[in-house]
């Protein structure tokens, strides 16, 4: 069954590679089928892989080979809520060591571009605290992280 809504993200030539790293990185991730071109098209020959179908954290998403005219920006990013330090590090380490980019405030890149926001928990729950002193503590201290450091944004709600 076609999903109603579906995320189509551009890639170069190497979609394929992308949604097999995002099943083996994420949870409730899959890669479903692959399409190869009809016919040629300007960056592509036929036979070759045109769109692959995957799921990331269970949201229906098409990549397609679509040449180099389009890159990534950080206006689309995927924001996963992480429950531990664990599972931030995970996460975080897999994108950035799979030759990604590091950036601020849990933000990263993955080597094909794209933005990932990885986020614990606590800082989501610190940002809509109705404590707004608790919020705007958690939100200096994460200001000065690149991967973020759940022990020090809890210590930071607390005061």
């Amino acid at each position: 069954m076609i999903p109603k809504n579906t995320i189509c993200l551009w890639y170069d030539r190497d979609a394929l590679e992308a949604a097999q790293f995002y099943a083996k990185t994420f949870p409730d991730s899959a890669v479903g089928a692959v399409h190869r071109a009809p016919g040629d098209y300007p960056d592509g020959k036929e036979g070759d892989v045109l769109t692959v179908e995957f799921t990331v954290l269970g949201i229906p998403c098409v990549g397609l080979n679509g040449g180099s005219a389009f890159r990534h920006s950080e206006a689309f990013s995927f924001q996963v809520a992480t429950d531990d330090q664990a599972e931030t590090d995970r996460l975080w380490n897999a994108i950035v060591g799979n030759g990604g980019q590091e950036s601020q405030c849990g933000w990263c890149k993955d080597k094909w571009g794209l933005s990932w926001q990885i986020t614990p928990r606590t800082l989501l729950e610190a940002f809509t605290s109705p404590d707004r002193a608790e919020a705007k503590r958690a939100f200096e201290a994460m200001m000065a992280m690149k991967k973020i450091d759940v022990a020090a944004i809890d210590a930071a709600r607390r005061g």
